[in-house]
Order: C-alpha cells, then structure tokens, then sequence
C-alpha cells in the first residue's frame, strides 16, 4: 500500500508472520536460508523472526542483531516499530539506521546481499539492516527497469531530496540577507509581491508550511475516498487564499508547491517524514545567519552522517569509506551482467556472485 511500482511484484506482508515466512520462502530456496525465533513481551509473547542466509551474512552483523534483541525487556510488542526503536544504532537521529518495507521481494532481495532481516508476528513490516544513507534513495523498481532508466529515477530523486530541504532556506536566506544574488528584474517582482506582506519571510514559510503539514495529515486520517480530495481543495482554497488576504507572497506558495511535490518522490514514507524535519531546520538556520546558516547546517548534517553506523556499517558507505566495487549500484545502476561481486561494505563471507 505504501511502496507501489509499476512494474514488478504486487505481493505484500500482512500481519500472520506463517504468511510472511511462506512469501520469502517462495523467493529463496536455498538451504543456507535461516530462521531463528525469538519470543518478545512478557505479556504479549511475540513471535520474532531473524532471517539472514548462512552462506552470506556476516556473523558479526547477525550476532549483533541477535543480541541487540536478545536485550529487549518489555511487557509488549505489537507491531515491528517497537523492535526497531530497541535495536537501531542512533536514538535521537531524524535518520533511520534500519530499513522498513512491506514488500518480500525487498527483503529477499537484501538477504541476498548478505543483510538481515526481522519480521515480528502482527506487523506487515519487515526490518532490514545494515542500511546506509544512499540506500535510502533506491526504489524497488530501479531492479525492474533498464539500467539506464533506473540511473536516471535514482538521479531525479536525489534531486528531489536537494530541492525539497534546501528550497525553504534558500528562499528565505536570498530573499532576508542576500538580496544581492537575485537578478534585477527578479529582485524588483519578489519586493512588489512582498510589498503588502506583514510578516517577514521566514514567518512567512513557517505559516505555510506548517498549513500545508495539517493538510497532508488530515488527508492521510481522513477516509480513503475523501482524504485525497480534502487536501488538494483545502491546498487549493487556503493558498489562493492567503495570497488573495495579502498574508502571503505568491512566490511562498510556489516554495511550498515546489517543496510539497519533491517530497513526495521519497521512495518510503519515513525517510520523507526526515525530508520535512530537515526543511525546518534548515529555515532556522537560514532565518538567522542568512546562506552562512544554511552551510553551517549542510556541514554538520555531513559530521552527523559520518558519525553514525548501522550494525557496524558506516551510514556514508560506500562513499566514506571508499569501496569502489560498491559504486556499481550506488548513484548509477549498472547493467546486472556487470554486477559480479556482492556488496564489499556488508562484509559478506562470498565475494563473487
């Protein structure tokens, strides 16, 4: 419901774990494919499930995913986000150190790169790890396409990513303390538009888009058949709106277009929530210490990625450290013909296919 391609499997977890295990199993017939059972939850007694391939995993990951769970003492776990908040690297990060997916094709295919996987008996969520930074951008469907259609997706959502953090800032740093960079006749449309706004720029972006972050959450709880609806009329009405009221620019409303559009080619639905937190930190930044802020921001985001690893795996990989072989599927996706070794960052016990 969440990962939807076009072309490829249409197949999904749901909440019986047997069911879950079963659609895996379709995909891996392989004797080296394990499976240990944990039960979780002094009341609730859930069935946990560590799934990794023998022949590939390495042990290291696999005895630090099964201590990180062996660990866990709580009363219960009713869904695999409660697992996922014991077990992930970092705490307090806006970046997620495990994936989350409801597709089996997903997951097997991370097992068969020498990752492991988690199911939990009641959630359709699976939990993959070690995940890195650059992963977080791949679709399921670059696998599906041809290479060079699946490069140029994964380009248009890094893309996205840039647009929808930086837009905000940049529109508040350029328009706050940098006027100097816009062309004339650019500067003097932006200053006409602006000229009956009461509030300055930066509050300006946070009413909008906040606005708009209502609108998108009264969509998703709202019924299916009306929610949609709602928040495109709602978009519509209140920016048309506010322009009309003088509250805001119509160049704001553009901002946030632009912004609401890019987030939306997050291929999962919490790495887009990661998206919108760091938009906010950014027209902080920016509000204050003009582009300087927004510098000072991007670089300490790059010490913060550097700082984290995933089961051992540092989170820039393969980029910090430099493993060349992983590069193959990493900002391009090569032909699979050229793909002849599995991921050097996972540490697998095969290095050739």
């Amino acid at each position: 419901m969440t990962e939807s391609t076009v072309r490829g499997p249409q197949e999904g977890f749901t909440e019986d774990i047997t069911i879950n295990l079963s659609l895996l199993r379709k995909r891996i017939k392989n004797v080296h494919f394990r499976i240990e059972q944990i039960i979780l939850g002094s009341e609730t007694e859930t069935k946990v499930n560590l799934l990794y391939l023998g022949n590939l995993a390495s042990v290291a990951v696999v005895d630090e995913f099964r201590k990180r769970i062996h660990s866990i003492q709580i009363d219960s776990v009713l869904d695999s986000a409660y697992v996922e908040e014991w077990i992930q690297d970092k705490t307090i990060s806006p970046f997620s150190t495990l994936l989350n997916t409801e597709r089996p094709d997903i997951v097997a295919s991370h097992l068969l790169e020498g990752r492991v996987g988690v199911l939990v008996d009641g959630s359709p969520i699976a939990l993959v790890g070690p995940v890195t930074f650059f992963q977080l951008f791949i679709s399921p469907e670059d696998y599906y396409q041809r290479a060079i259609i699946a490069t140029l997706l994964r380009w248009l959502r890094i893309l996205s990513f840039m647009l929808a953090t930086f837009v905000p800032s940049l529109y508040i740093a350029i328009v706050s303390n940098h006027q100097e960079f816009l062309p004339h006749s650019l500067l003097i449309s932006l200053a006409a538009q602006r000229e009956g706004v009461p509030f300055p720029a930066f509050i300006e972006a946070v009413i909008m888009m906040a606005t708009f972050e209502v609108l998108r959450e009264a969509g998703l709880r709202m019924p299916r058949i009306a929610g949609q609806a709602i928040s495109i009329v709602g978009a519509l009405v209140l920016g048309e709106a506010a322009v009309s009221a003088g509250l805001v620019s119509a160049a704001m409303v553009i901002v946030v277009a632009v912004t609401a559009i890019s987030n939306f080619a997050a291929p999962s639905y919490s790495f887009g929530i990661t998206q919108r937190l760091l938009q906010f930190f950014y027209m902080i930044l920016a509000s204050v210490m003009g582009l300087f802020g927004v510098l000072c921001g991007s670089l300490f985001i790059v010490v913060h990625l550097a700082s984290i690893k995933s089961f051992g795996v540092p989170y820039l990989s393969p980029v910090a450290p430099t493993f060349l072989t992983d590069w193959k599927d990493f900002l391009v996706r090569v032909p699979r013909p050229w793909m002849k070794t599995y991921p050097q960052m996972n540490d697998t016990k095969k290095k050739r296919r």
